[in-house]
């Protein structure tokens, strides 16, 4: 292990922790609002199944948390004893979001646990919904705040460097970077689009084994329409991304689309591979549609990759990253909006076994897409770790045990991951939802 680069382990420590993370993290933005919207719509039709739904998402909820809290008290860890010298330079600037980031969890951790221990209490149950607002703000606000630290990654200012020291700090300004209005806004709607589409997959397969109780089908049709809504919200913010690339990370997107020279009309390379000539054979090439994704028009003009130095090109492999991203993206946007379209066509059932088994995979391919998502973005700011002053080579630490590390946090990680598989499956499992409608005087509910 201590042969092997520090830098190397690193990476690969950073990036496991991050991949394993952002899946938990993500739920934990998108669900309390799930909950939100189911409890609400129970008050508003007085159907008892809604309530039955937000009882049961917020105790799953509680476990996703949980794992969520580690491996971010992972990352915080890491960023200190792997990246010693990041921290020295940019930790001033990226303070004040780190730290409102932890208040932000504070107020989510103190309202989610009222929340939880006073179904009931109320002599108005909009009170109780009342207490998640709080909950589904500051999980958001989390999301925001950390969010802005890898913005600014991408696009620092705020700051003068001198000597490689860091003065005239602004750290409101460094918050409010270039980067930080697409991928706020593109983490927050992918973050919906993975819970809809997660709580989604989990009501088709209820209704795969035959559980045809009208509570499943009112749990699957809520959970498809806020899937098509945020899929719709996440597809246009994805759109502003490519413009924020365009004008503020051209190389990025250079190299995600294989563009070498500086053209106007340029075409958007999807698929096929690269041959030891540089020559890209079975791609699919539409014409104009790069420089349409740059600047809306075919007249505008995309930089290309041969306008940087060598080392300061991203790698290539971004490609796939790309074109996966797009893909998984329309399948998740697709999917569900051909349920809604069959559930109403005449003399069409809305649940063929082929359907419900496509809707079960949205939610591990809006997973997918997450983890394309935020590689695609750390990927294709190499070599840099804080583009344009501090190469990735020059911030990690020349520690020799980060290999055993490495392997510690692997084991911590499948624990984790495999005991939160364990505990809700179980947690679902010893308590269906029909008996637990029968034990809390919901048999009555309505069925419409």
């Amino acid at each position: 292990m201590s042969s092997l680069d520090p830098v190397l382990l690193s990476r690969m420590l950073t990036g496991i922790t991050l991949f394993v993370h952002i899946v938990f993290a993500s739920i934990g933005v998108g669900v309390p609002l799930m909950i939100a919207l189911a409890e609400w719509r129970g008050l508003r039709t007085g159907d008892s199944h809604y309530t039955l739904l937000a009882r049961r998402w917020a105790r799953g909820f509680v476990i996703t948390v949980a794992v969520g809290v580690v491996t971010g008290t992972a990352i915080g860890l890491q960023l200190s004893l792997l990246w010693p010298t990041f921290m020295r330079v940019a930790g001033q600037a990226i303070a004040l979001p780190l730290f409102l980031e932890t208040f932000a969890f504070f107020i989510e951790a103190i309202f989610l646990g009222i929340y939880l221990y006073t179904w009931d209490r109320f002599k108005s149950k909009y009170f109780h919904l009342m207490l998640l607002i709080p909950v589904a703000i500051a999980s958001s606000a989390s999301a925001v705040f950390i969010t802005t630290v890898n913005s600014f990654m991408n696009q620092p200012q705020g700051f003068t460097l001198k000597n490689g020291v860091m003065t005239d700090i602004h750290p409101i300004q460094a918050m409010l970077n270039p980067a930080t209005p697409t991928k706020v806004s593109h983490v927050l709607a992918s973050s919906y689009t993975l819970s809809a589409g997660v709580l989604m997959g989990l009501a088709a397969y209820s209704m795969l084994r035959g559980r045809n109780h009208p509570y499943f089908k009112k749990a699957l049709k809520l959970t498809a329409t806020c899937t098509i809504v945020f899929a719709i919200s996440t597809v246009m913010i994805g759109d502003a991304s490519g413009k924020f690339l365009a004008k503020y990370q051209p190389e990025k997107l250079a190299a995600a689309e294989w563009h070498f020279d500086t053209m106007t009309h340029a075409p958007f390379v999807y698929g096929g591979y690269m041959d030891e000539n540089g020559d890209i054979k079975y791609a699919l090439k539409v014409p104009y549609a790069l420089s349409v994704l740059a600047g809306n028009l075919p007249s505008t003009e995309v930089k290309g990759l041969n306008d940087y130095p060598v080392d300061e090109r991203p790698p290539l492999s971004i490609h796939y990253m790309f074109d996966l991203k797009i893909t998984t993206g329309v399948l998740i946007l697709v999917i569900p909006l051909l349920y809604l379209i069959r559930g109403r066509l005449p003399g069409r059932k809305p649940y063929p076994r082929w359907l419900l088994l496509a809707l079960i995979l949205v939610g591990p391919l809006a997973m997918i897409a997450i983890e394309l998502g935020w590689m695609f973005a750390e990927v294709g700011r190499q070599p840099w770790i804080l583009r344009g002053y501090m190469k990735v080579s020059e911030a990690a630490t020349t520690s020799t045990s980060v290999g055993w590390m490495l392997v510690m946090f692997v084991i911590l990680y499948l624990v984790l991951c495999f005991s939160a598989i364990k505990v809700l499956s179980k947690l679902f499992r010893n308590k269906d939802a029909v008996e637990e409608m029968k034990q809390l005087g919901m048999e009555g509910a309505e069925s419409k």
